[in-house]
């Protein structure tokens, strides 16, 4: 197969506002333990929409192509790459660089090793139409699995650490979720499919997010949510999960958990916060970080998408080449979508 020598890619290349393009980059070069994965579909984070708008907090190694919500089909293999073949099917995991030797990788948690350095901001992402990736950061994918569904494996592998494996959710515990966006639509989504009663709370302008969840019958409130929340013996909810872009809605999730219930934290949000938290201690709540994902995590994800138990099409607002990247870019920026896709050609 005859590989062209340059492709264009989405590249952030500064931390100023709205610093990125698409550039003509090098074809990728692999190493030993690498594959080249031509790209079929990624999706558009709501990371890679803060470093286009300046307003993130985390360290880019600048200039970097975005992206890393991806899935492909391998045209390269490493000499020491087992398991996989030219052809295969396949997403990928976003740790592209860990230390192995870290005693959070030693343990299976790479994802918390503080060296890692992921796609998109620390090594160059898949927005763009090949991408070296690491084998050990692979899955295999069913040809029932389209490319289009796939590429949201890792966003529903954050929903499900911060759910399965960060919270303690029971048949019939009660969840409310902050933000409509694809992590928050997610975490409803599987906390239902944990047996709970779940809500999602938005903003008026999230109206059209919100829509979405109808789709799975999660109930939708918008601004405030302590009816909801108190209806039942006044006391809150078993569970808050905090997926909103702001630290501030902190406060809202200390206010309308139960006394010895959790909140969970997927959001990010740089701003310090400007309140006590001393409601975490008078109400004895568990407060919790939920960050990124490892391979089980993938394996179990992959099985849930593959086997319609977990539907990810509702939330997919539109398919875009990958030269048209600012306009997927803004109309998920703008609330109309929930998720973005784009299709390298």
């Amino acid at each position: 197969m005859s590989l062209p020598n340059k492709i264009p890619g989405v590249v952030n290349y500064s931390e100023e506002k709205g610093s990125v393009e698409l550039r003509e980059i090098d074809l990728p070069k692999i190493g030993g333990n690498d594959v080249l994965l031509q790209v079929e579909n990624v999706g558009v984070c709501g990371s890679d929409l803060h470093q286009w708008t300046s307003d993130h907090s985390w360290k880019v190694n600048y200039p970097v192509v975005l992206g890393h919500e991806f899935g492909g089909v391998i045209v390269q293999l490493g000499k020491n790459v087992n398991g996989f073949k030219i052809g295969d099917r396949v997403v990928s995991e976003t740790a592209a660089v860990i230390d192995s030797q870290n005693p959070m990788s030693k343990i299976g948690l790479y994802n918390l090793d503080p060296t890692r350095k992921g796609f998109g901001y620390g090594v160059n992402g898949a927005m763009t139409k090949y991408v070296s990736t690491p084998a050990r950061c692979l899955h295999h994918i069913p040809d029932s699995l389209s490319f289009e569904e796939a590429c949201l494996t890792e966003p529903c592998c954050v929903a499900y650490n911060a759910i399965v494996g960060n919270s303690n959710v029971k048949p019939g515990d009660r969840v409310l979720v902050i933000g409509p966006g694809t992590i928050g639509i997610l975490c409803a989504v599987i906390s239902k499919i944990c047996g709970a009663e779940v809500a999602i709370l938005g903003l008026e302008n999230d109206k059209n997010r919100l829509l979405k969840a109808d789709n799975y019958n999660i109930k939708t409130i918008i601004n405030d949510g302590s009816k909801w929340a108190k209806e039942k013996d006044g006391l809150g909810v078993d569970l808050v999960v905090d997926a909103a872009g702001v630290s501030d809605t902190l406060l809202i999730a200390m206010d309308l958990v139960r006394p010895n219930g959790q909140i969970t934290k997927v959001g990010w949000g740089p701003k310090p916060l400007g309140f006590s938290l001393d409601k975490i201690v008078q109400k004895n709540i568990r407060l919790q970080g939920s960050f990124s994902h490892n391979w089980p995590i993938w394996e179990k994800v992959i099985e849930l998408l593959s086997n319609g138990t977990l539907d990810v099409k509702p939330i997919i607002g539109g398919v875009w080449p990958i030269n048209d990247w600012e306009k997927a870019f803004k109309e998920m920026h703008s609330g109309k979508i929930i998720k973005s896709v784009l299709k390298p050609v």
